[in-house]
């Protein structure tokens, strides 16, 4: 090894080691930061399904934690933000396929808007919020959040996604309440989607039932007979082929391998017997002369009897 070789790597090691420590820390501070930007994460249908499962579970515990705590004086107690909730489960969970902008706003949204969304859940139940179990609460939440804010999502989809996190977290029976809640508080939230889509089911209605209510005209013989001769006639095209109707579906003729070898055999079996017949009515040679000869011998006989 040279001397300007050993040179070289002994400043490149030195320049390493005194490198300034201020790049060492820019290098990770920029390595930690995250892009939050709703491109770079799943923005389908089962994303934002599973933002709204994250954001039950995390409501569920700020609901037993730190919203407890404060409607029962204690915020000493209170140690359990939103935020903290919302960065410890995703340390703890692969969030690759959920949508995390859509989660992180139901997280930071739903806490500072509670008290307004627990009056508009409170209109339409025959008690206090505080009664409701925690569950529940977090479901009637979300969907009082997504009726209130996210106009883009139609009502009935919310009212959907509000029964699978029923289905999903919740008790058998809750599906009631948490179903008519939503329903009454989408009347006062969403006066006009609902409207139309009512006025939509009965316009449907109505021509589902149109046809069914029209009365049948009433047919006589002649009718019928005119009717059943129009069905027989069979309109000639150019190719001189009849016609084909949806009416009137022709039946084409089909070889019948059975009934063939019957009219086979049938005929086969006459011929076989008008040839039988005709063979013993033809006289042959020798029964002719038999017959003359049997014909003489009988005159003979009669003339000598006569003689005698």
């Amino acid at each position: 090894m040279t001397d300007q070789l050993k040179r070289a790597i002994h400043e490149a090691k030195t320049a390493k080691t005194t490198s300034n420590p201020t790049d060492k820390a820019g290098a990770s501070s920029e390595e930690q930061n995250f892009d939050m930007s709703e491109s770079t994460y799943k923005t389908t249908h089962t994303a934002v399904r599973k933002a709204r499962r994250f954001a039950m579970q995390g409501l569920y515990e700020w609901l037993v934690t730190d919203r407890r705590f404060e409607t029962t004086d204690k915020l000493g107690w209170k140690d359990n933000a939103p935020h903290d909730i919302a960065a410890r489960t995703r340390a703890t969970n692969a969030m690759h396929t959920v949508h995390i902008g859509y989660y992180h706003e139901m997280m930071r949204d739903i806490p500072e808007q509670i008290e307004t969304l627990d009056a508009l859940i409170e209109q339409h139940l025959d008690r206090k919020v505080e009664q409701l179990d925690t569950v529940e609460h977090a479901i009637l939440l979300i969907g009082a959040y997504e009726l209130q804010n996210r106009l883009e999502i139609p009502y009935k989809v919310v009212l959907d996604e509000a029964m699978k996190l029923n289905n999903h977290f919740g008790a058998t029976d809750a599906h009631k309440l948490i179903n008519a809640v939503l329903d009454k508080m989408a009347i006062d939230l969403r006066d006009l989607e609902v409207q139309a889509d009512i006025k939509a089911n009965r316009r449907s209605s109505q021509k589902a039932a149109a046809p069914a209510a029209q009365p049948q005209p009433q047919t006589t013989d002649e009718t019928k007979a005119v009717t059943n001769a129009d069905d027989t006639s069979e309109t000639p095209t150019t190719t001189g082929k009849p016609r084909l109707s949806a009416n009137k579906a022709i039946k084409r003729p089909r070889a019948n391998k059975a009934q063939a070898n019957i009219s086979d055999y049938r005929a086969s079996k006459k011929a076989s017997a008008q040839g039988h017949n005709e063979a013993a009515a033809t006289p042959t040679p020798e029964s002719t002369a038999a017959d003359v000869g049997l014909h003489d011998s009988n005159l003979v006989n009669s003339d000598e009897k006569s003689k005698d």
